[in-house]
């Protein structure tokens, strides 16, 4: 077994339940908490489909129960009877995107992203779960105020209906600092690359897609800089969190990605031409409501207080996402399963 594993073990955690687990993030989460020894429990609509979650099925660690979590009970009544109770819980369920929460409109995001993430919390404090892991956004910054990498201190200024429903998600969280149940907040960064359900409306996904079958890029917000982590450094971090100690990540917010992620658009696009070098690239202007992000991040929390350092680059991700476009693994990219939403602002 991995030291990691160990570590694991020594902490006692046993059983992980995983909202929104056949997603982008939960589904590749569950097979490396799986792969560790950790028993899964998967809560899921199923939105998406639930081909992400097939390999797992036969597996003696793994259960799954389709419920959405905004319903009354929803995580009781998913447990298994003959299970211990789960030590953790990381709640990835939620309407994801400022397009997709666009889309909805307010009341919706609002009950699926912050009263679905309250009801989650009390049903695990109630249970005895010793900690919830939520997945929030780094568009909660919005822009930089002084141009300097936004830190976990840095004022919030949201851009976006997605980013309003996480910051009042987060506000919720850090005011049960004397709940049995220990909140830890991740802020994501833009993530990209391959999972057992693989999206296509992140940007350098989409950069790929496009470059591929189109040999043409249409590019908004030229110049504008995102930070970007794969999507297997963001489980490593959420391990990370889920075995760390108490003391350590109580009510704490963390960063995760990497300052090696912080890269412009126009940088982007060379990675994406260097392996596509015929694709011709077009700049448009456009004003549009929503997450305008123009800011580099810091990560020198995470990795200072849980020793998070990144493996994979935006480079191995644009080389990753052609391998699976180019060789069928991924048989019509273009299918509604692997988006989000219908409209990205590239």
């Amino acid at each position: 077994m991995s030291d990691q594993g160990a570590h694991i073990q020594e902490n006692h955690l046993n059983h992980v339940v995983i909202t929104g687990g056949a997603g982008f993030i939960g589904s590749l989460l569950s097979g490396e908490l799986l792969r560790l020894g950790i028993k899964v429990t998967v809560i899921d609509d199923l939105i998406f489909g639930g081909e992400s979650l097939m390999a797992y099925l036969a597996h003696p660690n793994f259960h799954f129960t389709k419920v959405n979590v905004i319903e009354p009970h929803s995580l009781r009544s998913s447990l298994r009877t003959d299970w211990e109770k789960p030590d953790a819980i990381v709640h990835l369920a939620a309407i994801v995107g400022f397009p997709a929460c666009q889309a909805v409109g307010r009341q919706v995001a609002w009950r699926y992203n912050v009263e679905a993430t309250e009801h989650v919390f009390e049903q695990a404090d109630s249970l005895g779960v010793r900690r919830l892991v939520f997945a929030s956004t780094y568009s909660t910054y919005g822009l930089s105020p002084d141009g300097k990498p936004v830190s976990e201190d840095t004022m919030l200024t949201p851009q976006s209906l997605y980013a309003e429903t996480k910051i009042a998600a987060e506000h919720f969280l850090l005011a049960q600092n004397d709940s049995s149940c220990v909140p830890l907040i991740f802020r994501l960064a833009t993530l990209y690359g391959v999972s057992p359900r693989t999206r296509f409306d992140l940007i350098i996904n989409q950069f790929v897609l496009e470059a591929y079958t189109k040999r043409e890029l249409l590019i908004y917000q030229r110049g504008y800089s995102r930070s970007f982590v794969h999507i297997r450094d963001v489980v490593h971090g959420f391990i990370l969190g889920l075995q760390a100690s108490e003391e350590k990540v109580h009510c704490q917010i963390y960063n995760l990605g990497s300052e090696l992620g912080n890269y412009t658009k126009d940088q982007i696009v060379e990675l994406v031409l260097k392996r596509l070098p015929e694709t011709v690239v077009t700049y448009k202007d456009m004003t549009f409501g929503g997450d305008m992000r123009d800011i580099a991040v810091s990560f020198g929390k995470i990795k200072r207080e849980l020793g998070f350092q990144t493996k994979l680059t935006p480079d191995d991700g644009v080389r990753e996402v052609l391998y699976v476009i180019r060789t069928g693994l991924i048989s019509n990219p273009h299918d509604q399963h692997y988006r989000n939403a219908q409209f990205i602002v590239q």
